[in-house]
């Protein structure tokens, strides 16, 4: 049987499992054992039992159960609240006013979270009742909060980094340092789009709250003095890594005992919250470890097939440039995201994709941001959007009009996207001081 002709069928397996409602894991697995049973020699059983067990004997993804917890901690702790009150007396006088407050209260809950679906369920659960209530326009308000909910798969402590990392054998420290700019260029984009919004509909927006604009420094100081403790959390978190001080896994580590210091200290920790904090990570990383394995075994079946270096040959025989090939990857990326969620997306296409990145010479650190953003975009994309449910279920607007408000934050997007290829120093230029 020809490549071409091997690869529809296991892609027709798949989406048959996947459409049938087997989890993903278990798609990933059945495909690997058809791919082995059907078209190798291989001894199956053996070869399926040494690789997941290699691949979930990894101290690499230590890192993950550890910031996945620290999330879930910080998930459940007055953060949200203490974000809206410290952040929307700065953000009132910018054009645009407290929509701001949704993209930078994003930015920092993403940076604890690691997670888009929390960061969107975190911080709409108060924003959008809050803006609402101000009378900001529904629309914008959704679309700031879809798109800035995506800044959970970039800025880091990021849970994809470590599951790209891990996939494809890259460091997750440099990783981590890699997506710091880029998570600041896409806010500095958001927040661009909101001030350029505000300018040309300046009568759809509420008059300043008197009250906030009349603060003085100080009492805006003691409002914002609430979150010194998270930010502080964050720069110790991020700078042991990028220092060299701490490994990914040791500063998660750190970073969870923080967070329990900090929800105890805010008087948010019950036994309650902790318990369901521990058994929301627990849920979380079972999950994403289950489809790591399924997904390690499917790549070592396809080596055996021989799929992926004859794929690799193929794409090189056409001479694609650089371009060409990011372009078309991209659209596949964003059509595959409007089916699976971002990590089952990463596993599934690591074994496929990084033989042909590296035969066109790009980067596979700058691959991996590029690969990321790539996947936000297909956050905010129907019908498998993630961030579009979360907001649904927020708003209870259908998905089509969430996805509408959400539409200009995709396009930014894809602008940041075109800045990293032009500038790929973006993502490289942090990752090279360490």
């Amino acid at each position: 049987m020809s490549v071409a002709a091997l690869s529809i069928v296991l892609l027709f397996l798949l989406f048959l499992f996947l459409g049938a409602g087997l989890w993903v894991a278990f798609a990933l697995l059945g495909v690997g054992v058809a791919a082995m049973a059907l078209f190798t020699e291989a001894p199956l059983g053996l070869v399926m039992a040494t690789t997941m067990w290699g691949h979930s004997n990894s101290w690499a993804l230590a890192a993950l159960p550890l910031f996945i917890w620290m999330g879930e901690i910080l998930f459940r702790s007055r953060l949200s609240e203490d974000m809206f009150t410290g952040l929307a007396p700065w953000m009132n006088r910018l054009p645009g006013q407290l929509l701001h407050v949704n993209i930078f209260a994003c930015g920092i809950f993403a940076a604890v979270s690691g997670s888009s679906a929390a960061t969107a369920a975190t911080i709409g659960k108060l924003s959008i009742p809050e803006l609402a209530r101000r009378g900001y326009p529904e629309k914008v308000v959704i679309g700031t909060l879809a798109g800035s909910a995506t800044l959970g798969l970039l800025i880091p402590p990021s849970i994809i980094l470590i599951v790209y990392g891990v996939a494809t054998e890259q460091s997750i420290a440099r990783l981590f340092v890699a997506g710091v700019l880029p998570g600041v260029l896409l806010v500095s984009l958001f927040v661009g789009y909101v001030v350029i919004w505000a300018f040309l509909n300046r009568k759809s927006l509420p008059q300043s709250d008197a009250t906030e604009s009349s603060l003085s420094f100080g009492e805006k100081l003691n409002r914002t003095r609430r979150l010194i403790p998270v930010m502080l959390l964050i720069v110790g978190v991020i700078g042991s890594i990028y220092a060299g001080i701490a490994s990914p896994t040791d500063a998660a580590a750190v970073g969870v005992v923080l967070a329990l210091l900090l929800s105890w200290q805010s008087g948010s920790l019950t036994r309650r919250t902790f318990v369901d904090g521990l058994m929301g990570a627990t849920v979380t990383s079972c999950m994403i470890a289950f489809i790591l394995a399924g997904a390690s075994f499917l790549t070592v079946a396809m080596g055996f097939t021989g799929i992926p270096r004859l794929l690799a040959e193929w794409i090189g025989s056409l001479n694609l440039s650089t371009f060409t090939l990011l372009a078309a990857l991209t659209i596949f990326f964003v059509v595959l995201g409007c089916f699976l969620d971002g990590i089952s997306v990463v596993v599934l296409t690591a074994s496929v994709i990084m033989p042909m990145v590296l035969e066109a010479g790009i980067d596979p650190l700058w691959f991996g941001i590029f690969l990321v953003i790539v996947v936000e975009m297909s956050q905010i994309t129907p019908p498998v959007g993630f961030n579009l449910f979360v907001l649904q279920s927020l708003t209870g607007r259908d998905i089509l009009t969430v996805a509408r408000a959400a539409l200009p934050f995709f396009f930014l997007m894809v602008a940041a996207l075109v800045l990293i290829v032009l500038f790929p120093s973006i993502v490289t230029y942090l990752p090279e001081q360490m």
